[in-house]
């Protein structure tokens, strides 16, 4: 992956990632209710500060687990410090993707991409590890902004995990985002 720094949002902007304004319209619980269930183990992809791996944390209760993955440490390290002396430190483990890569070896339930496919050079290679990483029946939640993902830009992307042997299941409703949601066949 080249030119990272181009494509990958800056750690310097984490801070829009996660305020009280994009939780209430993009309510990291309401999302994902539907998916994570308690003693799951999930996979966020492009994890950021943590928006979502908290509460992703929360929902697995103390038998499930959360991978927070990121290709940035200082993005990582923001993770580690929200979490420190909480019950979530031994909930979340953080893990460094390589540049062409997720590296992530442990099978998991259900995967989430959120505003961050968009950023990936070789969508064929990252859909067919991601199917490597998921569990028979595991689920996949792709979620693309709007004003950097057209419509046909993101009906691309889910042929393209579909080539990977992903099925899309729904297309939830979600405020000013294109989703969907696939499974492992």
């Amino acid at each position: 992956m080249t030119k990272i720094n181009e494509r990958v949002c800056p750690i310097a902007l984490s801070g829009s990632l996660d305020n009280s304004i994009r939780r209430y319209l993009q309510n990291p619980r309401k999302i994902l209710s539907p998916y994570i269930k308690e003693g799951m183990t999930v996979l966020d992809v492009g994890c950021g500060p943590g928006f979502f791996s908290l509460e992703m944390a929360r929902m697995v209760g103390k038998s499930g687990r959360v991978i927070a993955a990121d290709l940035q440490d200082g993005m990582l390290q923001k993770v580690k410090e929200k979490v420190k002396g909480t019950e979530l430190e031994e909930r979340i483990f953080l893990h460094k993707c390589g540049e062409n890569n997720i590296e992530v070896l442990e099978l998991v339930d259900f995967v989430l991409l959120f505003y961050m496919v968009h950023e990936v050079p070789n969508k064929e290679h990252f859909f067919n590890e991601i199917r490597t990483i998921l569990k028979p029946h595991g689920q996949v939640l792709i979620v693309e902004p709007p004003f950097h993902v057209s419509k046909s830009s993101f009906e691309e992307t889910v042929r393209i995990a579909g080539d990977a042997g992903l099925i899309v299941i729904e297309k939830p409703k979600m405020f000013f985002s294109r989703a969907v949601v696939l499974k492992k066949d």
